[in-house]
């Protein structure tokens, strides 16, 4: 409660990285270890518990409080994630082309996917084609879910709307006549 204190936060302040970069993404420095790497695109709260174990650093601490060796070694758990865990773990098991298990993270694992629905759409599988008609694809419900048109309801007015020029339409050919 002294006047020491303030000076120490403002210290661990300067010391703070507000953006960490893994990969081609930007984590927020404030946060948890394991908070901020669930933000990274292909890593969840398990995997960011994993890797925060493997890297040996605390998941509760600041992520842009740590010093550069633990961010490193963060870093390097997240690019190298298949050789730290087991196979099944990994979110690219047996690639299609290539045949090799990868963990995609990240543009990589977005662009991945984009790909594999194309592919799914030019062999016209059965998940191709659902893709192409913009219907759902894991075997949800499509009987009252997931409509796409706007109104479901009847539009009064412009039922009205169309009756009157109908019968304008009909006065006008019965004049002509």
């Amino acid at each position: 409660m002294s006047a020491e204190e303030p000076q120490d936060d403002s210290a661990e302040e300067e010391d703070l990285r507000y953006f960490v970069r893994i990969g081609s993404a930007d984590l927020d420095g404030t946060k948890s270890v394991e908070r901020s790497l669930t933000d990274l695109n292909g890593i969840g709260t398990r995997t960011a518990r994993l890797v925060a174990e493997t890297a040996d650093v605390d998941r509760t601490a600041t992520f842009g409080a740590l010093e550069d060796d633990e961010i490193d070694a963060v870093v390097e758990v997240v690019e190298n994630f298949e050789e730290h865990v087991p196979e099944w773990m990994v979110n690219r098991q047996k690639d299609f082309f290539t045949g090799e298990t990868d963990h995609k993270i990240g543009t990589e694992l977005s662009e991945q996917r984009r790909h594999d629905i194309n592919r799914m759409k030019m062999i016209e599988s059965y998940k191709g084609s659902r893709h192409k008609r913009g219907q759902k694809v894991r075997g949800q419900r499509t009987k009252s879910t997931g409509r796409t048109e706007g109104t479901i309801g009847v539009n009064v007015e412009e039922i009205r709307e169309e009756q009157a020029e109908e019968e304008a339409e009909m006065e006008s050919l019965g004049e002509e006549e």
